[in-house]
């Protein structure tokens, strides 16, 4: 048995993960227990929106020093953000939120001279105002390097910068077809290269800790770094127990099962050999993303449980006592398709009070306005589901490849109700589970990177199912419903 520290940094909260690595007759599957959780949460000064990414840092030594000793560490986090460091290493200030509206005024700026077409068909990636690629137009000149967020916590773990590959395929500068940076993209947007270094395969190992961490930690001075599947979704994705039976096979090309990572955002797509950067995937809101295995992760973002999460942020703030599990229950108790919105309508896209916004949505809809917690619930969770269908149709129409089976991994795969609905909406069955998918990716992409699971994705997947089994969920009752409501939702748009 092998213990690994698996660091997943959220936009609520990080965790460092104790992964324990067993090989026996059994197979190979991974144990994870929860060695510390801390806060995180965007910071807002003088009307500019930040990371207090020394407060993680904080929290990921205090993590790594309760695995009680680990071979190796790896971290993921959310996309796009990064750290500006001078020329001898040292951050110049915190990371701004992706959330900050230094973002669209960039993308806004970018597309007046550079068309979202010519980016997309360049890097395959949709244009989207949180972008790196956006981002850095915004900043002032002066910084030798900039590392995303988990590659910066690992260049402090390790003195080795890289810009693992997953995460480097958010940022709207990577070349989709061959996985190095765009300089097309970059002399266009006047973005300066030297800025990055050479894109880092996942699974590399960047090398033993520093002396001053294995101090602070208690850690052995040989427990090594690697550069793990950064990007949060694509080692969720990397955790995905697609099945053998040929309902979901391990083939990444096959097209045949559809992933959700679900939590603040639901990503819904599937892998592939080759990415899709044509102005139907464009326009479908669907971008490519590098997975742990060089394949494409082809997926749409959709905001998931964010609206809830949101909703319950809200009646806390005046006082009520809101039990997610009971909220749950008594809006499975509710009408189902009473009231539907668009998640990705951008009034939701922000912090502040979501029921309020709900409530005016439907009212612009002539839908009723969901008065109670448990309608609303209920409202947000078929929501969801209707768009995850819509995400799935437009899937197969893009790779021209029939979907059957649909895996939901992360918190999401918990929610009884969203599965469910799911199920119903698309009609297909539901395999839900693993719900710490990203620490799981994260821990077996170290885990194979140190030889402790064999090479490839089939070795990986067989470890995700004995690792963590999933929960099937058939479609009950009939679809016709789902697709008035989508009818109904796509010709009342406010």
């Amino acid at each position: 048995m092998t213990t690994l520290a698996a660091v997943d940094l959220g936009a609520s909260s990080g965790r460092v993960m104790a992964a324990e690595v067993t090989r026996d007759r059994a197979g190979d599957r991974v144990t994870l227990t929860e060695a510390a959780r801390f806060p995180n949460r965007a910071v807002t000064v003088r009307g500019r929106l930040y990371w207090d990414v020394l407060g993680l840092w904080s929290g990921v030594l205090d993590g790594l020093r309760a695995t009680g000793g680990a071979a190796a560490i790896g971290v993921d986090s959310w996309a796009v953000d990064y750290g500006l460091l001078d020329a001898d290493g040292h951050l110049l200030a915190n990371p701004y939120c992706y959330r900050d509206a230094r973002g669209a005024a960039a993308k806004a700026a970018v597309l007046a001279h550079t068309g979202a077409d010519e980016l997309f068909a360049h890097t395959g990636v949709q244009p989207q105002p949180f972008n790196t690629a956006f981002q850095l137009t915004a900043d002032a000149p002066g910084a030798h390097r900039a590392l995303l967020v988990p590659d910066l916590l690992a260049y402090w773990l390790s003195g080795r910068p890289a810009w693992e590959a997953t995460n480097a395929s958010t940022t709207g500068l990577l070349d989709p077809d061959t996985g190095d940076w765009s300089t097309a993209v970059a002399d266009r947007l006047g973005i300066d290269l030297a800025l990055l270094g050479p894109v880092t395969p996942t699974g590399t190992v960047l090398g033993p800790i520093l002396p001053e961490i294995a101090a602070a930690t208690g850690l052995g001075a040989a427990t090594q770094v690697i550069a793990t599947a950064s990007h949060d979704t694509a080692a969720a994705v990397a955790a995905v127990p697609y099945e053998t039976d040929g309902a979901a096979p391990d083939s990444a090309s096959s097209g045949t099962a559809a992933y959700i990572s679900c939590g603040t955002w639901s990503l819904v797509g599937t892998e592939r050999d080759t990415p899709i950067a044509t102005p139907a995937a464009l326009a479908a809101g669907f971008t490519n993303e590098r997975g742990a295995d060089g394949t494409v992760r082809f997926l749409r973002n959709v905001a998931g449980l964010w609206l809830l999460s949101e909703s319950v942020d809200t009646w806390r703030r005046e006082g009520r006592g809101i039990d997610l599990a009971g909220l749950l229950d008594a809006a499975a108790g509710e009408e189902a398709l009473r009231s539907v919105v668009d998640p990705d309508d951008p009034r939701f896209a922000d912090p502040g009070d979501m029921p309020a916004r709900l409530r005016a949505y439907c009212a612009e809809t002539g839908q009723p306005a969901p008065e109670t917690p448990a309608q609303t619930a209920a409202c947000v969770i078929d929501s969801l589901a209707l768009a995850h269908r819509r995400a799935i149709d437009a899937l197969e129409t893009l790779t021209d490849r029939p979907v059957d089976t649909v895996h939901i991994v992360g918190g999401g795969s918990n929610n009884t109700l969203l599965c469910q609905r799911t199920a119903d909406a698309t009609g297909r069955p539901v395999l839900a589970g693993p719900d710490e998918a990203t620490a799981l990716g994260n821990a077996l992409v170290q885990a194979q990177a140190l030889g402790l699971i064999a090479p490839g994705p089939a070795a990986r997947r067989a470890a995700a199912r004995a690792s963590a089994r999933p929960r099937r969920y058939e479609p009950q009752g009939p679809r016709a419903p789902w697709s008035h409501a989508s009818q109904r939702l796509l010709g009342h748009q406010p």
